[in-house]
């Protein structure tokens, strides 16, 4: 091979992202395409040596020394073959020089068309490997086109569409931006290697969580629980394998500079920390946070199938005073929305004056004894309302305990609106 045939294909492994070894062994498909079309036929085996020194390839005819030819394309007789190597054996490989002196203009072009799509095989097949051992990365990404569906990102020299449901509600894209995606998938297909990237994926939070904060990234300090809302809001679980590290501390940083950087990747959405805890009503608790819970009751414990085949949630029972309410389910009930998906616990919010009556009630479900306190204080604090709430006795004895959760009073619309303020009085005159 020539000098300037090997510059050749080097610079086209540096520009398609190739290896030297793809693009010769293209180089020589093409060549063997080639000859088949001007002087032999599809079903000849053709080999190609491409030898270091010599100005043009040698093609060599590969066949197969026989008794008897039946196909001549690949086959030899035992006769002709000791022409060529005198020691020829039945079984043996023959192979014979029929370089031509030089090529149609119609196999020239054949060659060209080979070497091209083989070439574009080989780029896609490098990029699928490339990123296929990048799943579950973040990386990094620059917007090229901005369109009113999809953006369109460059990530190291490829073109990745970001749709519109992957992208965080909100935020304003242009040419030239640097952020950061998930890479969540990376499947080939007809058109090549194709990135499944996002925006709005919980995974998106972690590493960046484990980018910026090094107790996180070494292990220290495990991420436990992520619960998302686009643009709006996250909450993460976080739990400390060194006692001697505080997980909220190590995540916020000093002065909520290491939580600030998260948060400005995110276009400024809201990263609330929270420590885990294996107690289920402990990280109920803190999960409503900023709200203040008066008590927690778990009602199901485990996930588990019915008799009947049915899918019984985890689910909780949450206690809050009255002012306490609206914190507790957030905007558009964001927050115990979040909380059910960080806990993995179904949420139900009732008001705490029901407290005494939910206990009586759960207790009769499940057929345990009902304390005298929680009697005398049910009968008490039950309103019209609350009594006229429970379902008959006749339909709870009937029922498993499992299904407690369905027959317990139902709670108050996680949509309830912000108790208003009271008015001031205009003073009057004499009051003046």
């Amino acid at each position: 091979m020539r000098a300037s045939f090997l510059a050749a294909i080097n610079q086209i492994c540096s520009e398609k992202n190739v290896s030297p070894d793809q693009v010769i062994e293209a180089v020589k498909q093409a060549i063997g395409t080639a000859y088949r079309k001007d002087f032999g036929n599809k079903e000849m085996e053709i080999r190609v040596d491409l030898e270091e020194g010599k100005d043009m390839p040698t093609i060599l005819l590969v066949k197969e020394v026989v008794e008897d030819v039946e196909n001549e394309n690949f086959e030899i007789s035992v006769k002709d073959a000791r022409r060529i190597k005198p020691d020829a054996e039945p079984g043996d490989e023959i192979t014979i020089d029929v370089t031509p002196i030089e090529y149609g203009r119609i196999a020239t072009q054949a060659a060209k068309q080979v070497i091209l799509q083989k070439l574009q095989e080989a780029e896609k097949m490098s990029l699928y490997q490339m990123f296929k051992d990048r799943e579950d990365e973040l990386l990094t990404a620059t917007v090229t086109k901005v369109d009113p569906n999809w953006v369109t990102l460059e990530i190291e020299g490829m073109t990745v569409s970001l749709p519109w449901r992957e992208q965080i509600p909100g935020e304003h894209y242009y040419t030239g931006k640097r952020l950061r995606v998930y890479l969540e998938t990376v499947e080939m297909s007809g058109k090549g290697p194709q990135l499944r990237i996002s925006r709005t994926h919980s995974k998106l939070v972690q590493k960046l969580l484990e980018l910026e904060i090094p107790e996180v990234r070494n292990g220290d300090v495990e991420i436990k629980a992520i619960a998302r809302d686009p643009g709006f809001r996250s909450k993460v679980a976080v739990l400390s394998h060194d006692p001697r590290i505080d997980p909220i501390g190590a995540c916020v940083g000093q002065k909520g500079v290491r939580i600030q950087a998260v948060m400005e990747e995110i276009n400024g959405e809201r990263v609330d920390m929270i420590e885990w805890s294996q107690d289920p009503i402990k990280l109920i608790s803190l999960a409503l946070q900023p709200a203040s819970i008066s008590a927690v009751i778990i009602v199901n414990g485990e996930e588990h199938l019915d008799d009947a085949g049915r899918k019984i949630k985890k689910r909780a029972a949450v206690f809050v005073e009255e002012a306490q309410r609206p914190m507790a389910i957030g905007k558009k009930g964001q927050n115990i929305r979040l909380a059910t998906e960080l806990t993995g616990f179904e949420l139900d919010m009732y008001n705490y004056e029901e407290l005494p009556a939910f206990k009586a009630k759960l207790a009769e479900l499940r057929g345990e004894p009902v304390p005298a306190s929680v009697l005398q204080a049910a009968e008490e604090a039950a309103s019209a309302e609350a009594v006229a709430a429970l379902p008959a006795e006749d339909m709870a004895t009937e029922l498993p305990a499992a299904d407690a959760a369905a027959e317990l009073p139902a709670p108050a619309s996680a949509e309830a609106a912000p108790a208003e303020k009271p008015k001031r009085k205009k003073k009057t005159a004499e009051a003046a």
